[in-house]
């Protein structure tokens, strides 16, 4: 019956559309190693502008790596794919980055709607490549030659890294980590996704839970279940997190690492160490509200999956969208608008950074937001020519 009940949630997915065609599968490869193929082009322009020896322009390259979502394998049919550029020493942010390479990606017949987001903790380029969307940061390595095959985990390629660069670098790190201790996620990662999403307690920027905070939870619990079934596991996992005794912080089994206690973040709501790192903790939005929201959808998901074999048992009542309409009367919505593209880049990446000082300031108000102000905040970033 377990068997049963995790083939049929395994269909849902494919019902909803979550699982990629083998089609959509090779445009994604196809995107990727023309990108690669541009950022090694790109690296030879640059050395050859800053006049390096010829031998060296000859062996010097770059690179790309996967993370989020396309990373870790759980992406959909419309996710976009998170690729951080990773360039040798000579190549910089701000003259070859975010000018050479922009200039030579938007000639390019396949890009669209490209433009810098700069203002931000991680800045990158955004464009839309043959139709997928492309988020693109940038990291300066101390090397000649950066491998097509990096590993980005070995420590010669992480010394004297910039403290933007290691942000931009983190996500990557995450997600290698991630695979490596877990590498059977995919299944129950895209379930938890959806479920995050159709319950209204997925995304960062709101102050919920991002993709890095449920792929290190869906991975924890898979390390404490190593042995049960897709079913079993989604049972397991709103039962272990309904019950979390926060903020105790969530950290994967690693015997590489020896985790020491960082006060600081331990006052985080929900405080989850990255799996790379023996104190830095994932980046986080959670305030009181959304803490409370989060938890409250755990506890749901608990009670409704606490008993799989159940005769009326169905899915469908677990992944049920969050009513927002009959819940709510009243809403906010946030425009933005901008003359240029690039400029409404900058004003978007500097209102997603700070979005959760809103939150922080409803929540202060008496009465108006209790007890989950961010449940009814509509993010609508648009201009007439661009939507984002």
């Amino acid at each position: 019956m377990k068997e049963e009940r995790s083939l049929s949630l395994l269909q849902l997915m494919v019902n909803e559309g979550l699982v990629p065609s083998l089609e959509e599968e090779e445009n994604r490869k196809t995107v990727i190693e023309k990108l690669k193929q541009i950022v090694v082009a790109w690296v030879k322009r640059v050395a050859w502008q800053r006049r390096l020896p010829k031998q060296d322009i000859a062996v010097t390259s770059a690179t790309l790596l996967t993370y989020g979502s396309y990373g870790l394998g759980v992406h959909g049919s419309e996710s976009d794919i998170d690729a951080l550029c990773v360039g040798p020493y000579f190549a910089t942010m701000v003259d070859d980055f975010f000018i050479v390479l922009y200039n030579m990606l938007k000639s390019r017949p396949e890009v669209s709607e490209i433009y810098c987001v700069k203002d931000v903790k991680v800045p990158l380029m955004r464009f839309v490549f043959d139709g997928i969307l492309i988020d693109l940061p940038f990291v300066q390595l101390k090397v000649l030659v950066v491998p097509e095959n990096l590993d980005i985990l070995n420590p010669v390629f992480l010394r004297d890294i910039d403290e933007t660069g290691w942000k931009s670098l983190s996500r990557v790190l995450a997600n290698t980590q991630i695979c490596r201790l877990v590498p059977d996620l995919k299944s129950m990662l895209r379930c938890v996704k959806f479920w995050a999403k159709r319950r209204g307690v997925y995304g960062n920027l709101n102050g919920f839970l991002g993709g890095i905070h449920l792929a290190i939870l869906a991975a924890f619990v898979c390390q404490c279940d190593p042995f049960v079934g897709l079913s079993a596991l989604i049972s397991h996992f709103f039962k272990k997190f309904a019950f979390w005794p926060w903020p105790r912080p969530v950290e994967l089994q690693d015997e590489t690492l020896h985790p020491t206690l960082n006060p600081t973040e331990t006052r985080l709501y929900m405080p989850i160490r990255l799996p790379f790192s023996s104190y830095e903790y994932c980046h986080s939005n959670i305030t009181k509200s959304t803490f409370y929201k989060i938890r409250t959808e755990f506890l749901r998901g608990h009670n409704l999956t606490k008993d799989l074999l159940k005769f009326d048992f169905d899915w469908h009542n677990v992944l049920e969208p969050f009513p927002y309409t009959k819940k709510y009367a009243w809403f906010l919505k946030i425009f933005l608008s901008a003359s240029k593209q690039d400029e409404l880049g900058d004003w978007v990446g500097w209102i997603k950074s700070r979005f959760c000082c809103l939150l922080f300031k409803l929540e202060e108000v008496q009465g108006l937001c209790d007890p989950n102000p961010a449940e009814y905040i509509d993010v609508n970033i648009a201009d007439p020519h661009v939507i984002f």
